[in-house]
């Protein structure tokens, strides 16, 4: 009990760290954490990766909570980008909830791993951002925005993250400065994270086993408390440290966490 309590601490405060450092979440890392935690506090082994995802929407709820309301009073929240995008990504999230609840434990396991293998490519070998231009007022406005946000939400649904890895690369695309775009991002991660997270608690596909006291559906709100606490706790000191790195380091460090997530997720069955 106690190494679990300890596991979950420590990943949600990497997890906070790193979305405070690179401003995209550490849904995977809390995902690969509890993969290894949540079987000594009683979840059967076959519902382990179905809870692990569900508990780390849970997670990027409160955590996102306290980073979306920041960026809300900077006052850098592009809302017609998150109008065309978030009725998206609510259905994806609720999409993305149940598709996972249908699948095997072992398909979502090798299906997290190969997300952790792509966003480790792609932020590691990824292109040079062009250098940052003046505030051009760019809005994202598109129909093309509701079908991507479809997509945004189901995969997070899925995998366990925010979707910040996913949104704030479409919105740089479409033109919207990067501060911007992470912090519309933000928003749109509250949409993806609630949709999601409600579909895993009342879901209409009941888990086989029974779960430990203080599941609700495939959610475990114990464990999703615990590494919320960790999160919330070193997410600021991640923003801070942000400041001080280049870029191009941070995206290489976050991606050799990936690797490392993306190994300890594979071996955990």
């Amino acid at each position: 009990m106690l190494f679990s309590i300890t596991v979950l601490l420590l990943a949600g405060a990497s997890a906070g760290f790193l979305g405070g450092l690179l401003g995209i979440g550490g849904g995977l890392l809390v995902v690969a954490a509890l993969s290894l935690a949540l079987p000594a506090l009683g979840v059967p082994k076959a519902e382990v990766m179905h809870v692990a995802v569900a508990t780390s929407m849970a997670t990027i709820v409160l955590t996102l909570a306290s980073s979306a309301t920041a960026h809300i009073r900077r006052g850098t929240v592009v809302w017609p980008s998150w109008g065309w995008l978030a009725p998206g990504m609510v259905i994806g999230g609720v999409a993305g909830a149940h598709i996972a609840q249908l699948l095997s434990a072992q398909a979502l396991r090798w299906g997290i791993t190969a997300f952790c293998a792509l966003t480790a490519g792609r932020m590691a070998f990824g292109g040079k951002r062009a250098p940052e231009a003046a505030d051009s007022g760019q809005v994202a406005r598109s129909p093309w925005l509701l079908p991507a946000g479809i997509a945004v939400g189901a995969i997070s649904a899925v995998v366990g993250i925010g979707g910040g890895s996913m949104t704030v690369p479409l919105l740089m695309a479409l033109g919207v400065k990067p501060v911007k775009a992470v912090s519309t991002s933000a928003v749109c991660g509250l949409a993806i994270s609630i949709s999601s997270a409600l579909a895993y608690a009342l879901s209409v596909h009941a888990p086989p086993q029974a779960l430990p006291w203080g599941a609700v559906g495939y959610l475990y709100l114990p464990a999703a408390a615990v590494a919320a606490l960790g999160s919330m706790t070193l997410a600021p000191v991640g923003a801070h440290v942000a400041h001080t790195i280049p870029s191009t380091a941070l995206k290489r460090v976050f991606a050799v966490f990936l690797v490392v997530v993306g190994v300890v997720i594979a071996l955990g069955g």
